[in-house]
């Protein structure tokens, strides 16, 4: 792809979210109220509704001070062809979720999701090695990322979909024997999120006990309904909050030149 030179306006320095569907999204919010404590008075953080990735060119070139952007579904895997550049973690975990482009106007993929999951599960699992064994919901960009940061920490998992994906598993095999035998339970799809606050993935939850952590990448709302079936059962339960402001910090790093 080559993408053309653009003239960066010095007074204002724009970024922004992608996905088909923004209204859950506490990205704005987040970093609007840290350009506000941090006085970047020519910063803004603005929400753009993509119809279809291909609307991307179309927005860049409206928007010549736009230089970050932050990627959610359903794009996070069909926006790299319209990138210049994987960086290394983009192209370990094969989705992108940050776009940092550059003062030549050329865009560079990179993903902070599995930093951001990574670290929170630090906090919350306690355990590793085979007694750690996990089941990962999904199987798009978020899930992908999600599996790279349970290999750094040495957590053996298999993936969960609708429909049979090589050596993976459906929801029909998931019985209370195999839920017994993973202590880590991760949502990695939007099921659940706002504003379809009454779905959750399709578990036996009755299975469920306090041995469990179920760990749910959806922050909106804050207690979705697999977290709530979850505590029904004595499980633990954490939402995807901490996880955002995470990879949120890793992708600030990026856009200001620290990238971690």
């Amino acid at each position: 792809m080559n993408t053309p030179v653009f003239n960066f306006y010095p007074h204002m320095r724009q970024f922004g979210l992608i996905g088909r569907t923004l209204n859950y999204s506490f990205s704005q919010t987040y970093f609007t109220q840290k350009f506000y404590s941090l006085g970047l008075k020519e910063h803004q953080y603005d929400l753009f509704e993509l119809a279809t990735i291909g609307e991307l060119p179309g927005l860049l070139a409206a928007q010549p001070n736009l230089v970050g952007l932050n990627v959610t579904v359903p794009y996070k895997e069909a926006v790299v062809t319209y990138l210049d550049e994987l960086a290394a973690s983009a192209s370990r975990v094969g989705a992108v979720n940050v776009i940092e482009r550059t003062s030549d106007g050329r865009l560079v993929g990179h993903n902070t999701d599995y930093v951001g999951f990574r670290d929170s599960l630090r906090t919350f699992f306690p355990i590793r090695g085979e007694g750690g064994r996990a089941l990962i919901l999904g199987a798009g960009g978020a899930a992908k990322a999600v599996e790279v940061a349970l290999r750094e920490l040495g957590i053996p998992y298999w993936n969960v979909t609708r429909g049979r994906l090589g050596p993976g598993l459906t929801y029909e095999d998931l019985s209370p024997e195999l839920l017994a035998a993973h202590a880590l339970i991760i949502n990695a799809t939007p099921v659940g999120t706002f504003p379809n606050n009454a779905e959750c993935p399709r578990l036996p939850y009755e299975a469920l006990t306090e041995q469990h952590y179920l760990y749910d990448l959806v922050y909106n709302p804050t207690e979705t309904l697999f977290m709530a079936k979850g505590k029904e059962a004595g499980a633990h339960v954490k939402n995807g909050f901490e996880m955002l402001c995470l990879q949120a910090e890793a992708a600030w790093d990026i856009w200001h030149g620290n990238a971690r």
